[in-house]
Formats: structure tokens, C-alpha cells, sequence
């Protein structure tokens, strides 16, 4: 196979200054060079994430030594490797995890966060994979210790992090419990295995939980808006459940009883992905090739997509995030 041309400068999207989502604009900027351990990914997908759209309105700074290109997701092939790369060639296909820099046609990865495309996926469904996947699966598996017979919980059940959820959860042996804004997200999150869906504009999901398990309480919380949602989470818990952090769209503050903490033995934990290093992101990248993989591989699970739009589109693209209009994952194509 001849070796890829690779040119000087690629088309990206650029956050011109913190704002809505008018402030993404086009424009070119050189092509990365790998570093050692890492690979040049020509991208044919980039996932569009909740982070994105923080790090657009200044709340989440890339870390340091991280391009300001937003994007934490892509499927493409192999451009060029860096030194020390054995497990990876030019051409291969594959999707990674990035730091940043995944609205562009042109990405480095640390090697150790790549993984084969599962099955018979195309570029789009593959970049619907790595931050959802890595992010249920380190927050789920590694943090909560979430168990076959277990019940979950998870709030934004038709966001990507919930499709992902309740499809993993459910296919390894858990009872799924899911909220969402409308009869047709709630719909959706059951036929992707959850047993029930609470529309939260309609119902108390603390009383939902409790229908549904008899009075127990979850074994498991994974929760992205925080705020008020967090004490009655807690009230919503079994003994020893555990309460993981995702997000905070309602906000990171709240006032909280403590004492049903200690009462019913709970753990209040949670995590940010993106700062964590390049060998613990090797850990869960393992971890999904061992336990997830197979899964899509089968068609057990799939990543729902909403909708693509041209890199260039990206503002749109954000728009309609904001708008939580969609169910699952949206995707730029460069």
C-alpha cells in the first residue's frame, strides 16, 4: 500500500473566543505531528459531546499541553505513526479517545487509546464509541462496581452517556432504571433495555424507583445534572448504592442531608475523564476490547445516532445539543 500523502494543513474548527455556538468557526491550521506512542488519525468522524459545548462557553479548559481544537472522539485510519508504535499500522482502521483537537480531518492519538472498529461498523456509528464507552465503563465498572443482579439508575437515559448505560448495563445483567424529557425519549430508553422509563416532566422518579423496586431503593446512580437531583437521589438509593458524578447540568452545588449517607452505607463518588493519563485510559481501553467490544461486535449493542452534520456545521451541531432535541449521539464528518 503506498504511503499516504499527508498535507501541510487541514480544515478544523477553532473557538474563537468563549460564547454561543456561533463563535466555532472553520479555518486551517497545520497538521499535528505524533509523538512518541501515538498515531496520526486521518478523521472520517468526530463525536459531539456535552464537554465540547463547556469547553465552548470557557467552563472546560483543554488540559495543558492539549490543542484548543475541541472534539474528544473520531473514527478514521492510520496516517503515520509515531516512534514506538507496534500495535497499530498505516491503514488501519480504527476510533480513539482524544484529549481535544477531534474537529479536524487530521488528530494524533496516544496509541494506547485506539481501538478496532467492532464488527461491521461504518466511521459514523464508530465515532459514537470511545468518550460514551469509556465514560459509562470507568465510572460504572471501575468506580460504582455495578454487578449483574444490581439495579441502576441513569438520569439522561436518551443522551449518548445513557444510551451507552442502559445498553451495557442491561446486556451484563443489571435492572435498568432511566429517566428522560418526553414519551418518546422514554420509548427509546426501553426498547434499548431499560425496564423503566420516568418521564421527570410527568413523574417524581423517587417514587417511580421505589414502585419499581419495591421499596429497596437503586443499587447504583449515574447521574449528569447534580443540583437537586442529588439529595433526591440519595433518598432514592439502597443500602450501599453508590452515586457517581458525571455532569452537573443543573449545577455542582446542592444542599444535602448527609445522614441517610451514613444510614444506608452510601458512596457519593465521581470522575472527569479527560485529565486522567494516557496509561489509565490504556486500562479501560482493555477493559472495553475484553467486555464491550464483543457486544457491538455482536449487535447486542449500537450506538444510537441522531444525526451528522459537515464539520463545517459545527455550530449547528451544538445548537441542536443545546436544544436537547436528539436521542443519542451527534456526529461532524470532515
Amino acid at each position: 500500500m503506498p504511503k499516504p500523502t499527508i498535507p501541510e494543513t487541514m480544515n478544523c474548527i477553532e473557538i474563537v473566543e468563549p460564547g454561543g455556538p456561533e463563535v466555532l468557526k472553520p479555518t486551517r491550521r497545520p497538521v499535528p505531528k505524533p509523538a512518541g506512542g501515538e498515531v496520526l488519525i486521518r478523521v472520517r468522524a468526530a463525536g459531539v459531546n456535552r464537554p465540547d459545548v463547556s469547553q465552548r462557553i470557557g467552563r472546560y479548559a483543554p488540559p495543558p499541553g492539549v490543542t484548543d481544537i475541541p472534539g474528544l472522539e473520531v473514527a478514521g485510519e492510520v496516517a503515520a505513526l509515531g516512534t514506538d508504535v507496534k500495535a497499530w499500522k498505516v491503514g488501519d482502521t480504527l476510533c480513539a479517545l482524544v484529549a481535544g483537537g477531534g474537529y479536524a480531518e487530521y488528530v494524533t492519538a496516544p496509541a494506547l487509546q485506539c481501538l478496532p472498529i467492532p464488527g461491521k461498523l461504518g466511521m459514523v456509528e464508530a465515532a459514537a464509541l470511545p468518550e460514551t464507552f469509556f465514560t459509562v465503563w470507568s465510572n460504572l465498572y471501575d468506580r460504582a462496581h455495578l454487578e449483574a443482579g444490581e439495579t441502576l439508575l441513569v438520569h439522561g437515559g436518551s443522551s449518548g452517556i445513557g444510551t451507552t448505560a442502559i445498553q451495557l448495563a442491561a446486556k451484563r445483567g443489571a435492572r435498568v432504571i432511566a429517566t428522560a424529557g418526553s414519551a418518546e425519549k422514554c420509548r427509546v430508553c426501553e426498547e434499548l433495555g431499560a425496564e423503566r422509563a420516568v418521564n421527570y416532566k410527568d413523574e417524581d422518579f423517587v417514587e417511580a424507583v421505589k414502585e419499581f423496586t419495591g421499596g429497596r431503593g437503586v443499587d447504583v446512580v449515574l447521574d449528569m445534572v447534580g443540583g437537586d437531583y442529588i439529595p433526591r437521589n440519595i433518598k432514592a438509593m439502597a443500602i450501599d448504592g453508590r452515586h457517581v458524578s458525571i455532569a452537573f447540568l443543573g449545577g455542582s452545588t446542592a444542599e444535602v442531608n448527609f445522614m441517610p449517607m451514613m444510614l444506608k452505607r452510601l458512596t457519593l463518588t465521581g470522575a472527569t475523564l479527560r485529565p486522567q493519563s494516557v496509561e489509565r485510559k490504556g486500562e479501560i481501553a482493555r477493559a472495553l476490547r475484553e467486555h464491550a467490544w464483543p457486544l457491538i461486535a455482536k449487535g447486542e449493542i449500537k450506538p444510537v445516532i441522531h444525526a451528522t452534520f459537515p464539520l463545517a456545521e459545527a455550530a449547528e451541531a451544538h445548537r441542536l445539543m443545546e436544544s436537547s432535541r436528539h436521542i443519542g449521539k451527534i456526529i461532524l464528518t470532515p
